[in-house]
């Protein structure tokens, strides 16, 4: 059923979208101030399910585009990622019934509420990855058929550019990525112009549901002085994720990172508190692969994330420190996700990653550090 957003829910849905971006996505505190500013401007976001749409709606999806850690320093205006959707519009002469994200993860959870709220229209709960990945091609939309272009790039000084790749996702991602470069290393997109009934053959279902649901419960443990991360657990055990592990407890005691082509790269390095073996991060704006020494423990589509150990708040990418404590969990993610044409878009090798994709429940079958 629609429902109409709470300025609690905006706050729960922004932490769970955090945890399911798997450190990158954006910091999510931008996002939410620009939505909770344009709520408290009067305007309203209603979330509809994608099966309350009809099959000829017409649905543009939006986000931000670039280094998240860029984003924290060039702060949106608010307006960029509207100009873009416009612009899609005047283009292809039809006016959006909808927008939807293209990533469930912090910033770009936030972005299309944004959107809703100042253009007038609903936003779908679903979105194109269920988790943030850092190339547009990346998305369940394009692996299952849909063009993501045309698609218009714009920035905070009000340019814009339109770019038309046919059916080549990839170079529309290669594009964009230049365009966005110029831009100061991060952009606003409207993209993937497809039908109602495309949605709902391709989108990810209810991970705006599952976002708030799972801050709500973190939320809710922390007040009654319960343990959030079991929490978290349960959260996700009752959505199509269904399955969350503790891959470590520890603490941060090395990390690199640089802008590399329009991306935040590097790795982290976390010592766990029962001495064992130090357990090492590689991440592409988002946490790609997780190896305890030698092995690895957790793999790219599954969701790694860095959570504050006492909060269970999310660390993204470029909030990394050293010395912070922290617990590492990984999260399965649903079948749509997990089909041979997904993984071939977004498998290890995607990544360059020299390793199998195996799935997280076989990969922690013998951890013992199993949260409950």
């Amino acid at each position: 059923m629609s429902r109409r957003l709470t300025q609690q829910e905006l706050v729960d849905m922004a932490a769970g979208a955090a945890i399911m971006a798997t450190g990158g996505g954006g910091d999510p505190l931008v996002g939410r101030l620009l939505v909770q500013q344009a709520l408290d401007e009067g305007l309203t976001v209603d979330i509809v399910a994608p099966d309350e749409l009809d099959d000829d709606a017409f649905v543009i999806s939006t986000a931000m585009m670039g280094a998240p850690s860029v984003v924290v320093e060039k702060l949106a205006n608010g307006n960029e990622a509207v100009n873009s959707l416009r612009k899609l519009e005047a283009h292809l002469g039809k006016t959006a019934d909808a927008t939807v994200p293209m990533e469930c993860g912090g910033l770009n959870s936030m972005i299309p509420l944004l959107v809703a709220a100042r253009a007038g229209i609903p936003v779908v709960d679903a979105d194109g990855m269920g988790r943030a990945f850092p190339e547009l091609q990346m998305e369940t939309f394009g692996v299952y058929g849909i063009s993501g272009s045309p698609l218009v790039v714009s920035d905070e000084k009000g340019y814009s550019v339109l770019i038309d790749t046919g059916d080549d996702n990839v170079r529309m991602e290669t594009f964009a990525r230049a365009v966005t470069i110029q831009m100061g290393g991060a952009s606003f997109i409207a993209e993937y112009p497809m039908s109602g009934a495309d949605l709902k053959r391709t989108g990810i279902p209810h991970t705006l549901s599952l976002a708030s649901q799972i801050g709500r419960a973190i939320r809710e443990a922390r007040a009654a002085h319960a343990d959030p991360f079991a929490a978290l657990v349960e959260a996700v055990a009752d959505s199509i994720y269904g399955y969350a592990t503790s891959l470590l407890e520890g603490k941060i005691v090395d990390v690199e990172r640089s802008i590399v082509g329009g991306f935040t790269a590097g790795r982290v390095t976390l010592a766990p508190f029962d001495g064992g073996e130090l357990l090492t991060i590689d991440f592409r704006n988002e946490n790609v692969v997780a190896r305890r020494g030698e092995q690895v423990v957790a793999l790219v589509p599954d969701l790694i994330t860095v959570l504050d150990l006492e909060s269970c708040a999310a660390i993204t990418t470029e909030a990394l420190r050293f010395g912070q404590r922290v617990r590492v969990v990984g999260i399965s993610t649903p079948e749509i996700m997990r089909t041979p044409e997904a993984l071939e878009v977004w498998g290890p090798q995607a990544f360059g990653v020299d390793h199998p994709w195996v799935p997280l429940e076989k990969l922690t079958s013998s951890l013992t550090s199993q949260l409950p």
